[in-house]
């Protein structure tokens, strides 16, 4: 039995993110039977927009109709959600975990599943983070289809922007890249620019314009107004990820072609860390990682956390076994763990 931790409930796992990622995997921990408190600081990374896409059957949903509906399931199959941020996660001596939340409460865990997502760093323009989202959007796949055919602008901050038009052109025909502070374009990609009928804006972006609820512009520093219904932006990618230094676990830098793009927790293909216990799923452990990519790291990383309670059981019943107890005094026992954990005690 984990070490328990005076006045502290204990759970066999706690979820520290309510998202997509944290709800699919609190999902197949109650499905299996597993103790398990989900806690959501309700900051989902998709909340400024309006619906999911390329999520099959799910396409249009609005994002806080998906979280309710996860929500309502896990409840459903006798997983706890409360509200609140975690601040801060220590190891127990005797194996597991104690988890404080800002509130004041305490919770104990034998396993940790960690999906906070990432926050979305913006470019500092002034007027782009009000419409992050809506029409500041960096994603063809997730927010492509519903600009296409308007005037869309690439706002040039780094390495990525080539990239983007490419994705980009393939939605409108109408694409303008803003030079703005990014490098200057190689040789190569302004003959791309050129043979795709892409305009190239030189100078600085100096704030957006807006009329009535809509993006219509990019005003430049020297006054000039281009015509803009839809601006791309590139942020910089930072996992969420603070609230496992105690464990020693930090962020690790994510590149694309030589060029830092974020910050994410590495893990193995299931989602564990290198610490034994802990698992991440997500955007904190992929900064790239769509929305049903990321329902499935949570399945799957609350598959095999369910794997590894159940080994740890097998192993415990097997040491009872060797000590001398009976099959009648492991059936009790068993049964006596098992009552404890679906009571939280």
């Amino acid at each position: 039995m984990t070490e328990r931790t005076e006045g502290a409930r204990r759970y066999e796992v706690v979820v520290i993110g309510g998202g997509a990622a944290g709800l699919s995997g609190a999902m197949a921990l109650a499905r299996s039977r597993r103790s398990v408190l989900v806690v959501d600081a309700g900051r989902p990374r998709n909340a400024p927009a309006g619906h999911i896409h390329n999520y099959l059957g799910r396409e249009g949903m609005p994002p806080e109709e998906l979280l309710a509906r996860g929500r309502a399931e896990v409840e459903g199959y006798g997983g706890e959600i409360v509200p609140g941020e975690v601040a801060a996660v220590e190891r127990l001596d005797g194996g597991g975990f104690r988890v404080a939340l800002a509130d004041g409460t305490r919770v104990a865990a034998d396993r940790l599943l960690v999906a906070t997502g990432l926050a979305d760093e913006l470019p500092e323009v002034p007027g782009l983070a009000e419409r992050w989202g809506r029409d500041v959007l960096h994603c063809p796949y997730c927010h492509g289809y519903e600009v296409r055919d308007q005037a869309i602008g690439i706002l040039n901050t780094g390495p990525m922007t080539a990239h983007q038009v490419l994705l980009w052109r393939q939605l409108s025909a109408d694409l303008t890249v803003f030079q703005h502070t990014g490098p200057e374009p190689s040789a190569e990609e302004r003959e791309q620019y050129a043979a795709r009928g892409v305009t190239l804006v030189e100078g600085e972006v100096a704030r957006l314009e807006v009329t009535g609820d809509r993006l219509t512009g990019a005003v430049l520093a020297d006054g000039r107004v281009v015509r803009c219904q839809a601006l791309v932006v590139a942020p910089r990618f930072t996992a969420r990820g603070g609230v496992l230094a105690g464990l020693g676990l930090r962020p690790t830098q994510q590149e694309r072609d030589g060029h830092v793009i974020g910050e994410y927790i590495a893990a193995d293909p299931t989602g564990a860390t290198e610490v034994p216990g802990v698992w991440v799923a997500g955007n904190v452990a992929s900064v790239t990682e769509q929305l049903v990519g990321a329902v499935t790291a949570g399945l799957r990383a609350g598959a095999m956390i369910n794997g590894d309670l159940a080994a740890e059981e097998t192993r415990r019943a097997v040491a009872a076994r060797r000590a001398g107890f009976s099959a009648r005094d492991e059936s009790e026992l068993t049964e006596q763990v098992l009552g404890d954990r679906r009571h939280g005690l």
